[in-house]
Formats: C-alpha cells, sequence, structure tokens
C-alpha cells in the first residue's frame, strides 16, 4: 500500500508540499528577530523542525528541488545576520542556520542519515554548471571553522553539502578548509563525519599534492598534521576495530579506494615520500594487499604507490615484506583496472613505470595469468588517443612483446606447439 501510494498520489502532494514549504523558508530571508514583533519569523523558522520531519521519510517521493542556490543564499543571510556585532540572538540565528541548512539538504534530496553512507562515497553533485566563484561559498568555510568543534552535526551538514556541491575553496580561505578538515578527521570525531573529511580531502588531492606551489605556512601544516590525519580518517576511533564499525563492505571498499587514490596522487611528489613512510601509510597499504586480491582498482594504486616509493627508498625494510607472490599479484590485477585510467593524465604517465615493475615480477606466471595480461595490455592500446604519449604506448607495446615471448616459451616447455 505505501508503495502505492509513493507511486500515485503522494508524489504529487509531496512535490506541492516542498513548493509551499520553500516559500516558508524565502519569506523570512535571514529576518531580522529585532524586528519581529508578531513572532512570523520566530514561528516560520520553529516550522522547519516539522517540515523536515514530514519530506525526510518521503524524499523517494518527490522531484528533488531546483532551488538549491536560492535556499543557500537564506541560509548565508542568516549565518551574516547571526555573526553581525548587532545581533542580539546569535545562538537563535544559528539553531535556525542550522534548520535552514537541514531543509536545503531535505530538498536536494540528500540524505543526512548516519547510517546512509552512499552519500559520502557516492555523491553526485546536485549543481553542475553554476556560474559562481568558490569566493561565493567562503561563508561555509567560516561557519564551519566557527561551529567545528561545538556541533558535530552542523559540521557534518557543512562538509556534505560542499561534498554534493562539489564545491573548491577559495585560495583565501585554503588554509582555514585544510585546518578544519584536519580536526574533522580526529580519532574522536564520528567516523561519518571522518569519512565526509576523507572524501574532501580526496577532492583537493591534486593541490595538496602540489606542497612546491603552497605557501610555507600552509605547507607546513599539510605535512605534520594532515598526513596523519588522513591516516585517522580511515581508521577506528580509539578502542574500535575496523571489524565494529556497521559500514557495507562495498562501501569500506569505496573508503579504502578513496585512501589509496589520494595517496596515490601524493607519492607522485618525491617530497612525499618521507612523509608517507614516517606516518605509517605505507605500512597500512602493505596491510590491505590481502584484502584487495578481487579489487583491480585497489591494487592499481597499490602498486602505483609501491613503485614510486621504491626506487627512491630502498632502505625501508617494510617494502621487503611484500612478497614475490604478492607483488605479482598486484601488479597482474593493476592491469585489469589500467584500461580504465587512460584518460586521467596522471595514471596513464604512470604505465611505464608499470610495465617496468611487471617486468620485474611477471616470471613466477602461470599460462593463463600471462593470457589474461595480454589481453589487459591490448585493452590499454586499443583505448589510448592517437594523440597520447607515445613513448608510453611504446613502453606497453614492449611489455606485450615480452609476455607473448615468455608465453610461448612456456607452451614450448610442455611440448605443444604454439600457434
Amino acid at each position: 500500500l505505501t508503495k502505492r501510494l509513493c507511486s500515485s498520489v503522494l508524489p504529487r502532494f509531496t512535490d506541492a508540499l516542498l513548493a509551499q514549504f520553500q516559500m516558508v523558508l524565502w519569506e523570512y530571508d535571514g529576518g531580522d528577530l529585532d524586528k519581529d514583533n508578531t513572532g512570523v519569523t520566530r514561528r516560520a523558522w520553529n516550522l522547519l523542525d516539522v517540515i523536515c520531519l514530514i519530506l525526510e521519510p518521503a524524499k523517494l517521493c518527490y522531484s528533488y528541488s531546483s532551488y538549491t542556490m536560492r535556499n543557500l543564499d537564506v541560509c548565508r543571510k542568516i549565518y551574516s545576520r547571526a555573526r553581525s556585532s548587532e545581533q542580539n540572538h546569535p545562538l537563535e540565528l544559528l539553531h535556525a542556520l542550522q534548520n535552514a541548512l537541514r531543509f536545503t539538504f531535505t530538498a536536494a534530496q540528500v540524505s543526512r542519515d548516519p547510517r546512509d553512507h552512499t552519500q559520502i562515497w557516492n555523491c553526485q553533485y546536485f549543481w553542475a554548471g553554476d556560474s559562481r566563484s568558490p569566493e561565493d561559498f567562503d561563508w561555509l568555510m567560516d561557519y564551519l571553522d566557527y561551529i567545528y568543534s561545538d556541533d558535530k552535526e552542523a559540521a557534518l551538514d557543512i562538509l556534505l553539502l560542499l561534498g554534493v556541491m562539489g564545491i573548491r575553496c577559495s585560495p583565501a580561505k585554503q588554509y582555514l578548509f585544510i585546518k578544519n578538515l584536519i580536526v574533522c578527521m580526529d580519532s574522536d570525531m564520528p567516523h561519518n563525519l571522518r569519512h565526509t573529511a576523507l572524501r574532501l580531502a580526496h577532492r583537493a588531492r591534486e593541490e595538496i599534492a602540489s606542497i612546491d606551489a603552497i605557501d610555507d605556512e600552509l605547507r607546513d601544516v599539510i605535512l605534520t598534521k594532515f598526513s596523519p590525519a588522513i591516516l585517522t580518517a580511515v581508521g577506528p576511533q580509539p578502542g574500535a576495530t575496523l571489524a565494529s564499525i556497521d559500514l557495507d563492505p562495498f562501501l569500506r571498499s569505496e573508503c579504502d579506494l578513496c585512501y589509496l587514490q589520494l595517496v596515490f596522487t601524493l607519492s607522485r611528489n618525491s617530497r612525499w615520500h618521507p612523509h608517507l613512510l614516517e606516518d605509517h601509510h605505507i605500512d597500512r597499504c602493505i596491510s590491505m594487499i590481502g584484502g584487495c586480491t578481487s579489487y583491480p582498482p585497489h591494487n592499481f594504486y597499490l602498486t602505483g604507490i609501491f613503485l614510486r616509493i621504491a626506487p627512491e627508498q630502498l632502505s625501508v625494510t617494510s617494502l621487503d615484506s611484500i612478497t614475490e607472490q604478492q607483488w605479482w599479484s598486484i601488479v597482474k590485477s593493476a592491469w585489469i583496472w589500467a584500461p580504465r585510467t587512460i584518460e586521467d593524465i596522471h595514471c596513464f604517465e604512470f604505465l611505464p613505470a608499470l610495465v617496468e615493475g611487471t617486468k620485474r615480477y611477471m616470471q613466477i606466471a602461470v599460462e593463463h595469468e600471462l593470457e589474461g595480461l595480454i589481453r589487459n595490455v591490448d585493452r590499454v592500446l586499443a583505448r589510448r588517443d592517437s594523440d597520447q604519449g607515445e613513448g608510453v604506448a611504446v613502453a606497453v607495446k614492449e611489455l606485450r612483446i615480452v609476455a607473448s615471448d615468455m608465453l610461448e616459451k612456456l607452451v614450448d616447455s610442455r611440448g605443444v606447439i604454439s600457434p
């Protein structure tokens, strides 16, 4: 019965209700409480609590609002008024702001349920193509800095909003943004807040990797505090274990992949290598090998991290703990995913290093593994754009020749004539 209602009457009802509720939000438009002689503004704000309770369970039964930016503009005005030196009701306004943000999420069908981890890892940008600049969202960075230590729920709302809108931090707020991400990834924070912060760090990974282009103060914070915070974000809280976190195995995989992609990007800059080692990122990556057997994307990035670190860190004994079989296991799996990374220039430029690593560890390969490797190498060559680096293509073609010769020798050794 409930499903039939959702498919017929309820969608029409909730869409109309959503439109009316949005009018309530727009009416008070950051209203001035000092001039609210009739109490209309306060009643409207209090009504948002009830509105969200009605809409949240029915989010699958209505079309998401196309007025997200207008709703956010109201939130910005409330925040600006709450922070005004002339304001006599800052706490009341901040409570209203939280309700307004909650309504903005609800209207846009963004889940705030801490059990719904899909919003963190599989977020869809619901405001693509907007012409506003990062500076237009500086107030969100200020708001996060203002409340993160006192209101973790509001902090999560802000981080989710930054994530699902694909908002990038303006240069002026970069230090503030990184500083707050570090705090939100602390082990004392709820794991959904830490994971959301990790996701935002992942989105900013190119800027974070390019530490040579960052000012000295921010570079010091990134290298000394941000690096260990990343590891904290993917680990359990003190006294807990990974198994005790109620996280779907698929979503745990998404979290691990996010972490590996971030470390893979950082490892591209050799200045990051000592920090990745000292802060135990390499140790964690090594510990993940056994659990990533059936995840080619994870193995692609694991292989990239190890191969980038290994040439410069020959004295590091932790890499010696990786067995020859483990090396070959992740390297051959990396080639399954390699064809899907061709459009990423940094992954494409990594292929020559992957070729050399493959040649080094393929000596223990059996026939069917070599056959699979050749197929995946062919897929890489087939998907390569003709304008992409010819040097990379030459290296990949050379690997195909080496693998084909090795396969032919194995077949001949069994006394079978190779076709």
